[in-house]
């Protein structure tokens, strides 16, 4: 007697490999991008991709507010080409991270998603901020 689990084969080893080493050529997570603000390893600019209201509600330290509908070449004209964009919304309810990265992806920009978004981040126990990088930048 098989389970719903296992009535689909999984796949041979092989195809799991590429699989999955594909998905972080995609994805990354909150654990990873929190140990690179915090260690000063940030080589990626991080975009919050939410409304600014959400932004403005709490967001992670250091992100950047660039509503997905924003995103075009004008608002990444001040980023160099090869800039490594790490994009997150509310959480594994919004599809805003998606948007985001199809527009940065159409503008020929790297781009991975931060997956969990807001939600995650506060699962795994780490803090919002709720004020924005021009303030912080001010020491204000």
């Amino acid at each position: 007697m098989s389970s719903a689990v296992s009535r689909v084969a999984a796949a041979n080893s092989q195809e799991a490999l590429q699989h999955f080493e594909a998905l972080l050529r995609f994805e990354t997570d909150c654990w990873d991008v929190h140990h690179a603000l915090s260690n000063g390893r940030q080589d990626f600019v991080l975009l919050d991709v939410r409304g600014t209201s959400a932004f403005e509600a709490g967001h992670i330290e250091g992100a950047i507010n660039l509503p997905h509908q924003r995103i075009n070449e004008q608002t990444l004209a001040d980023y160099p080409q090869d800039t490594l964009f790490v994009v997150y919304c509310a959480g594994p309810h919004c599809n805003a991270t998606e948007k985001a990265a199809i527009r940065l992806a159409k503008a020929d920009r790297p781009v991975k998603k931060m997956i969990g978004g807001v939600t995650g981040w506060i699962d795994e126990g780490f803090q919002l901020t709720t004020q924005n990088p021009a303030e912080q930048s001010h020491g204000q």
